[in-house]
């Protein structure tokens, strides 16, 4: 499927970012620069949380035209939300045993300076993103690294994969304008759909496959 989308300036993207930065309510616009590039977006400043660098980078990464983001944002605790190492990583257990969703008996937490690391074994790549989710959450943690493997009992095949993911995405996003391509354990999209909601559907379609690690999205929302 070939689509023909006209490219962006680097002034228009950089407008867009701060846009989507002071729209969002996670973030704080006014402590987070914005510099882009050649389609690549570089954060600067200082943010209160991991959450809100987390929110920042999302927000960089849903403007149409963005090639990559580059976070250079630092995480400053305030005093009353500062923990010990000891109680991040107990706050990480319960976070994790109190989700459905995530296996928590087969993941491990290790908390060092409040960056806590994510190890372990999980069948959906979905459990694996919800897994850090419930962390970044967490006060006091400064960042997250998640090494979680994913790792279905019995694999399907590239093929099996794609033509799932196909019929997926026609009965979550009502199109059938957004092409998937399957390679292991990775999961290329792409096409042009109408709406925000389209896309982000498309992206948990994609990691709901079996031993999905990673997605990359290229789909383009037309304005």
């Amino acid at each position: 499927m070939t689509t023909t989308v006209a490219a962006r300036t680097d002034q228009e993207i950089q407008r867009d970012v701060l846009a989507e930065l002071d729209w969002d309510a996670q973030t704080r616009p006014t402590e987070i620069g914005v510099t882009v590039a050649e389609g690549v977006v570089t954060l600067t400043g200082q943010v209160d949380s991991y959450a809100r660098r987390w929110a920042a980078e999302r927000c960089a990464h849903r403007v149409r035209g963005v090639r990559a983001v580059a976070s250079e944002l630092d995480v400053d605790l305030p005093v009353a939300d500062r923990r010990t190492d000891a109680d991040i990583a107990i706050a990480a257990s319960r976070a994790l045993e109190w989700d459905s969703f995530v296996p928590a008996e087969r993941l491990d937490v290790t908390v060092a300076d409040g960056w806590v690391m994510l190890r372990g074994e999980v069948e959906y790549g979905f459990q694996r993103r919800t897994a850090e989710r419930e962390l970044r959450r967490l006060r006091g943690v400064r960042g997250v690294t998640n090494l979680v493997e994913v790792r279905p009992p019995t694999p399907p095949s590239d093929e099996q994969n794609r033509r799932d993911l196909r019929r997926l995405l026609v009965r979550r996003t009502g199109t059938e304008r957004v092409d998937a391509r399957v390679e292991g354990d990775t999961v290329v999209l792409a096409g042009v759909v109408r709406a925000w909601w389209q896309r982000e559907e498309a992206e948990r379609a994609a990691w709901a496959l079996p031993g999905v690690r990673e997605v990359h999205v290229g789909i383009v929302v037309t304005d």
